[in-house]
């Protein structure tokens, strides 16, 4: 097998740690968001492992994901969430997952296509991106709905809207018949039970992502990029690096070229910010981030060679920080050059 450079170190422990953390304080049951490739870490590898934990209910966007699940293990169950389009009936009817209706068409189309045949539904309480309108229940009337759900716009913050949206959901449940009703992603599993309902869809947290305050010392980190250095060098006193030179040696500098940079993922606005920790040690970035390569400075490690790893300083919330990006551009935008290695 051809030897790569760049590496996603993975932890199942902490993976599973924090579903179950999760699962725990819904005041429900806990799904798992397993969309755009399980936030880019292997949607297979980690619906596996989080099934062998108890998880039963996986949420991804299209057909075409479904499909690179492959069989699931018995009693596990699947939905996609952006429902039945023109061009979807076939999957749909396939059995492989269920779909999530988003708009009147879209029921209109399972009627004709599935009549009597399980579905989820979303309907809007104010996000306005997918969903049945308030208005429009009716459409609903004669569907088996499984999973009845909502999405909560901003969750994330102290926002009057989370209540706003709890209070339309409750009444939408008073009115619209289903086995069960969902509405929590993440950050509202973290607003308390109330917003639990029958079940909740984390995704970030899983991932290490910390959606509110109440998760810290909860939610554990689970995606560690690794590069391997190129070249050890030294960079003379009044000497730059990189791109542009916007960083100048005050003196003579020990540097470490790693393979990685913003065709991995790994973007631009670390430079000044990011690091690598190397023994327990922090190495800065120097210089700006290229597309396949970064430095650091490397002189508080006299040992790092050619061939040795660096890990990437890499804790979501710290790095979103840092950088700019959200927590969830950090995770989904680490390339396919990272080999992903699950401990």
């Amino acid at each position: 097998m051809t030897h790569r450079a760049l590496r996603l170190r993975l932890d199942t422990d902490a993976l599973q740690s924090n579903w179950r953390w999760l699962d725990r304080v819904s005041g429900s049951r806990a799904g798992a968001a397993v969309k755009a490739d399980g936030y880019g870490l292997g949607a297979v590898e980690v619906t596996t492992r989080l099934s062998g934990v108890g998880c039963r209910n996986f949420f991804v966007s299209t057909w075409a994901e479904a499909e690179a699940l492959g069989k699931l293990p018995e009693g596990v169950s699947l939905a996609v969430l952006h429902g039945v389009g023109p061009d979807d009936a076939d999957a749909a009817l396939s059995g492989i997952a269920r779909p999530v209706l988003n708009t009147p068409q879209q029921v209109a189309r399972w009627k004709e296509i599935a009549p009597g045949k399980a579905c989820d539904v979303m309907v809007d309480t104010g996000m306005n991106r997918l969903g049945i309108r308030t208005d429009e229940l009716e459409v609903l009337d004669s569907l088996a709905i499984d999973t009845l759900m909502s999405h909560l716009a901003s969750a994330d913050e102290d926002s009057a809207l989370n209540r706003i949206q709890l209070d339309r959901f409750r009444g939408v449940k008073a009115a619209v018949a289903a086995k069960r009703y969902s509405l929590a992603n993440s950050a509202g599993i973290c607003l308390g039970p109330d917003y639990g309902f029958d079940l909740v869809r984390p995704g970030l947290a899983l991932y290490g992502g910390l959606p509110r305050e109440e998760a810290w010392g909860h939610i554990r980190q689970v995606a560690t990029p690794e590069a391997e250095v190129i070249q050890r060098r030294t960079v003379r006193a009044g000497e730059s690096i990189g791109y542009g030179a916007t960083w100048v040696a005050d003196a003579d500098t020990e540097a470490a070229i790693l393979n990685v940079g913003y065709a991995d993922g790994y973007l631009r606005c670390f430079a000044g910010k990011g690091a690598a920790i190397v023994d327990g040690q922090r190495l800065p970035l120097i210089g700006r981030v290229s597309m396949d390569l970064v430095a650091i400075d490397c002189s508080a490690a006299p040992d790092l060679a050619e061939g040795d790893w660096a890990a990437l300083e890499y804790s979501l919330p710290e790095a979103a920080d840092a950088s700019g990006l959200s927590q969830y551009e950090l995770l989904t935008g680490l390339s396919d050059r990272f080999e992903r290695l699950w401990s």
